[in-house]
């Protein structure tokens, strides 16, 4: 598999991104008799916190549709999302006809209405191995998605999602385009490793 293919390939997952403050303790040094200034505390989220499910899709030449999952995710939620989203985003993308569709193992994404949907609309998929590494580049552009919004503390659904949207219109061509054209590397890694973990 050479740079072209990998350069037709339509990356796609999900990911959950938490409130700010809504996961788990922090910790912070103080000095003593300081512990109430305004500069030593933490904003809080009321009614418990929560968090934001996205969708999202790539490829080399840079993000596609992210999309926001409301609600239980699903087998029938997921073909909406793909009928929806899915070639919006590799028209916008440039991907051509000969486009190639990735998506994970995920008993959503191999449920049979959806295989049945994607074997027409999607007709050339990157299939993985029931059991394998996570070589989806996608997962760094969540990390770097996560990190572009960590000073923005929201503390509402609202204000969490519009800056993961800010967010992702920052992500750069370029940022994509390394990813993707790391995956034959990627891939000699994990051989190398004869399934192992890899530092991908």
């Amino acid at each position: 598999m050479d740079e072209s293919f990998w350069r037709r390939v339509l990356f796609t997952d999900e990911s959950k991104f938490n409130l700010f403050g809504s996961d788990g303790r922090t910790k912070i040094w103080r000095k003593t008799g300081t512990a109430y200034q305004t500069q030593n505390l933490i904003p809080t989220v009321k009614h418990g916190g929560g968090s934001v499910m996205v969708w999202g899709a790539m490829g080399a030449a840079g993000v596609g549709h992210l999309t926001f999952i409301d609600g239980i995710m699903n087998k029938y939620v997921y073909k909406s999302i793909l009928e929806q989203h899915m070639q919006s985003s590799v028209d916008c993308l440039g991907l051509g006809s000969s486009w190639i569709f990735q998506q994970d193992n995920d008993p959503k994404h191999t449920a049979g209405l959806v295989k049945d949907w994607l074997l027409y609309y999607a007709p050339r998929q990157l299939y993985s191995p029931p059991q394998s590494p996570d070589l989806n580049p996608i997962e760094h552009v969540w990390e770097l998605l996560a990190r572009k919004i960590d000073n923005a503390c929201s503390t509402s659904k609202t204000s969490l999602k519009e800056a993961l949207k800010k967010a992702w219109s920052e992500i750069a061509p370029s940022e994509t385009e390394n990813l993707v054209l790391s995956m034959p590397r990627r891939l000699k890694a994990v051989i190398e490793a004869r399934g192992g973990p890899t530092k991908y």
